[in-house]
């Protein structure tokens, strides 16, 4: 009997379980999944919980009814990978694989930040990438009279690049609808030189930022957080002022990588984007936020990351190439507030451009373009997620490889 573990049951995790165990005679391989986490947690709802727009179980569900019979569930810490002895350490006991797939996502840390994890954690200082914190700030919300919002960046990379400037949009249309936004100065900053990783999508979120009033702060590194006096002041010496910072802390990947000694300066493990092959250990896998790729850290990726790498473990069980054939895809829809949204696609080599999605011509979706089909299909996706996405369904209509069909393409040089 040969071993395949999956370590993480998040989105990556449970996906690969559910892609596998359709793929993997019962008689010779056993399929066991690790994670130290009951609760599976919907994470692009934490972008609306704040806002009183989802309810707590819209957004958490017991993660085992997703994992599909047959496969070994295991909660339990994990210690660290053994790679030279094909095993994994768990808490109680000691785990042998043939295969491993690594899907241990990534976390905020706020603690690498000097004054960001203090005494006013959850008071005047928030972030929304945990169920805890995004929870905390609705409270905050619900109650708060007005003042200056700043809506921060770290660093790069992090989950879902777009939610910031998302909750930034969202809370100028909370405002409005309390009645409240001549009360509250918003501000976003970013250490980048832009809205947005990607300069097509950087002039449109641009002119929205400006439309709604918001103002922007670029190429802000922040050195510290003077919790005290309400600023945060980045390496130059700039401060922006504050009375309730949302920030978006470092993003690091697992600290059992790091104990491991599988990865790179920020934990993510060094991955051949294209077949999604550990570089370092030919039957280690990678799927999700766990990787170095250059691709977005969002759900979708691991979405169509899944049947790629699905397809390249049969191909390394057979003794056959595997397949370089993921190209980064990734989709997002951005809220834009007031029930509207936009939705960006792109890859590694494609910039997001405007056209049609998924259908040529019809759409029903607008690319780099706000409208209220798009935040319905925002919203849509919660379904999608929890019944199809967590499945390993396939998402009818929406290939893994981003199609140029419907898009007014234009090439950008592959600098990676």
């Amino acid at each position: 009997m040969k071993n395949l573990v999956i370590l993480g049951a998040g989105t990556g995790g449970t996906m690969m379980a559910n892609h596998m165990i359709k793929r993997l005679p019962k008689k010779d391989w056993k399929i066991t999944i690790v994670d130290q986490y009951k609760t599976h947690y919907y994470q692009p709802g934490f972008l609306f919980l704040p806002f009183d727009m989802y309810k707590s179980k819209d957004v958490k569900k017991k993660g085992g009814k997703f994992i599909p019979k047959g496969v070994n569930y295991i909660l339990q810490k994990i210690d660290k990978i053994v790679p030279e002895k094909n095993e994994v350490i768990l808490e109680n006991e000691t785990l042998n694989y043939d295969i491993l797939i690594i899907a241990t996502g990534t976390k905020i840390a706020p603690e690498e930040t000097e004054g960001m994890l203090g005494d006013e954690w959850h008071k005047s200082i928030f972030d929304f990438y945990t169920y805890e914190g995004s929870k905390a700030l609705r409270n905050k919300l619900r109650e708060w009279e007005g003042g200056k919002l700043v809506v921060h960046i770290t660093e790069m990379p992090i989950k879902c690049p777009v939610a910031p400037l998302e909750f930034a949009f969202l809370a100028d249309s909370f405002f409005k609808h309390k009645e409240m936004r001549d009360k509250v100065d918003i501000t976003y900053v970013t250490p980048l030189d832009g809205a947005f990783t990607k300069p097509k999508a950087t002039e449109t979120l641009h002119y929205l930022l400006e439309e709604k009033q918001i103002k922007e702060v670029t190429n802000f590194n922040i050195e510290k957080v003077d919790s005290e006096n309400g600023k945060i002041i980045d390496y130059a010496g700039v401060e922006v002022e504050y009375d309730l910072l949302v920030t978006t802390p470092t993003n690091l990947g697992d600290e059992m990588i790091e104990r491991s000694g599988l990865g790179d300066d920020m934990n993510f493990v060094p991955t051949n984007k294209g077949s999604l092959q550990s570089k370092q250990h030919e039957n280690i896998f990678v799927i999700g936020d766990a990787s170095n790729i250059p691709a977005s850290k969002a759900g979708s990726v691991a979405h169509f990351e899944g049947e790629i790498l699905e397809d390249n473990i049969m191909r390394f069980i057979e003794g056959k190439p595997l397949k370089e054939e993921f190209d980064g895809h990734s989709n997002c829809f951005i809220e834009t507030g007031n029930g509207k949204a936009l939705l960006i696609d792109f890859n590694y080599t494609q910039e997001p451009v405007t056209g049609q999605f998924p259908f040529p011509g019809v759409g029903p979706l607008s690319l780099l373009k706000e409208t209220r089909m798009n935040h319905m299909g925002k919203l849509a996706f919660r379904w999608i997620y929890w019944n199809m996405l967590l499945k390993g369904t396939a998402i009818p209509f929406v290939s893994n490889a981003m199609s140029k069909k419907g898009k007014n393409i234009e090439n950008v040089e592959n600098k990676d």
